[in-house]
């Protein structure tokens, strides 16, 4: 029995040895802040339109501060996480950054000094990068204006707050490699795979997470959350009232609406004005990448979407009137607060993006869940600055939370023709309160970025 025990506490030891070696990183040496003459001028603005394509400033940029500064609250489930500041200030920043210690970054994790990064920065994806983009990214973020910003401590329990148990995680789920092309596909299909995947990192918000943070392995973008909202399925699970085709998905990326599918609005709304900075042809490839992912749809789902267009050239505008729609119940309520408040815009003949969009075209009122529709009505969609845009008004301030479920029981009823949610009362509550922090943007999604995210300062 003894020897049992001993070879037990052996056994221990060589695991707890083996991890030790494994979760351990060395630290690279810091080197003097480089030149901006160091860098190629093609290299800072090829650099810039990757820093777009990745969203940079979305996370590293508090709203009203300096650019990539760090310091904006990250919620998960687990605590706050502060992002870095990623300026090439000296004491605070990346200043003192070799560009081996920015690559070690996006491939694998892990800060100059030895410390395993968390997953909220999406290192899983940036892995897949290449050295040529990493190096162009690596060049216009030194080629930024310092900024001496020491964001907060992460507020995280024990043992999160230890960065060694980010090794363990990482074994878990974390697969480190540059992106391989497959063969088997067309130079457009892994142009797009390389950007999804990659750097734009889509499978972040679009895929369902796991009890410890991880995406769901099986569930790669059948949708997710993100900063208070739900991201949609990107898969053949998409709820979209009319399919998506590559060519409407194009549209809507390149120009942030599409007459089918709405205006982008919340994170999606950064997500489409960074993407304004790509050529067409990677637009395109993108949308490529996605629809393979979709997939046609199925026979039932195309007849269904050939049914909301028919209603959408027979319908001769009003409020329609669902069946359930007695007087004093909740959808003929939730009927006359949409004739008062929503009707001149949704029902009117302006075209879209500055019409209001028809609700049979909706995602948000036919989707499961009543997050996005409780945003949208709280908050509406701010006007972009210095250009026209579309906009719509918030009712927070307006509408009491009995209003807003009435008038949400009325969308789901009169144009998906599905029953009213029913937690979106409890939600509307969460919502209100802050649980959620939700982020909310204009249509160009500048709002965290308060100087220009180009090449030059």
């Amino acid at each position: 029995m003894k020897r049992f025990w001993i070879g037990v506490l052996i056994l221990v030891v060589v695991c707890v040895a083996g991890f030790a070696a494994y979760a351990w990183k060395p630290t690279i040496d810091p080197v003097e802040p480089p030149q901006r003459t160091s860098f190629d001028q093609a290299l800072i603005e090829k650099g810039a339109v990757l820093a777009s394509v990745g969203n940079c400033t979305a996370c590293h940029t508090k709203p009203g501060e300096k650019s990539f500064a760090g310091g904006l609250a990250v919620p998960t489930p687990f605590g706050t996480i502060y992002s870095t500041n990623i300026t090439p200030d000296p004491k605070t920043g990346i200043g003192r950054w070799s560009e081996a210690a920015f690559s070690r970054a996006m491939r694998e994790g892990v800060e100059r000094d030895g410390d395993h990064l968390y997953p909220a920065f999406p290192f899983d994806h940036f892995t897949l990068v290449s050295d040529e983009d990493n190096k162009a990214l690596y060049a216009y973020l030194m080629t930024r204006r310092p900024v001496e910003n020491r964001p907060p401590a992460n507020e995280l329990p024990f043992p999160l707050n230890v960065r060694l148990v980010l090794a363990g995680w990482k074994l878990l789920f974390f697969h480190k490699g540059a992106y391989r092309e497959d063969a088997s596909q067309s130079a457009e299909w892994n142009r797009g795979a390389y950007l999804v995947e990659g750097l734009g990192h889509c499978g972040a918000c679009h895929t369902p997470r796991n009890a410890l943070g991880a995406e769901k392995r099986g569930a790669h973008l059948a949708g997710g959350e993100a900063e208070g909202w739900k991201a949609f399925a990107l898969d053949a699970s998409s709820g979209a009232p009319i399919p998506w085709t590559r060519d409407s998905l194009f549209a809507y990326l390149r120009q942030g609406w599409q007459a089918d599918h709405g205006v982008a609005n919340g994170p999606m709304a950064e997500v489409t004005g960074n993407l304004g900075r790509l050529p067409d042809a990677d637009i395109h490839a993108i949308a490529t990448y996605v629809m393979s992912r979709m997939g046609e749809p199925a026979p039932e789902r195309a007849a269904s979407g050939e049914e909301v267009r028919k209603k959408l050239s027979t319908d001769q505008g009003g409020t329609p009137i669902p069946a359930s729609a007695t007087t004093g119940s909740a959808t003929s309520r939730g009927g006359a607060i949409y004739q008062a408040a929503c009707a001149t815009c949704h029902d009117g003949s302006r075209p879209q993006p500055f019409g209001g969009i028809d609700f049979h075209l909706s995602s948000t009122i036919a989707a499961p869940d009543p997050q996005n529709a409780i945003n949208v009505v709280l908050f509406g969609l701010p006007a972009a600055s210095g250009r026209q845009s579309p906009i719509m008004p918030g009712f927070a301030a307006t509408l009491k939370d009995d209003q807003v479920v009435d008038l949400l029981a009325y969308l789901r009823e009169a144009y998906a023709a599905k029953p009213a949610w029913a937690d979106a009362a409890a939600k509307l509550a969460d919502t209100r309160s802050g649980k959620y922090q939700v982020s909310v943007r204009p249509s160009d999604g500048i709002e965290r970025g308060p100087e220009n995210i180009g090449a030059k300062d």
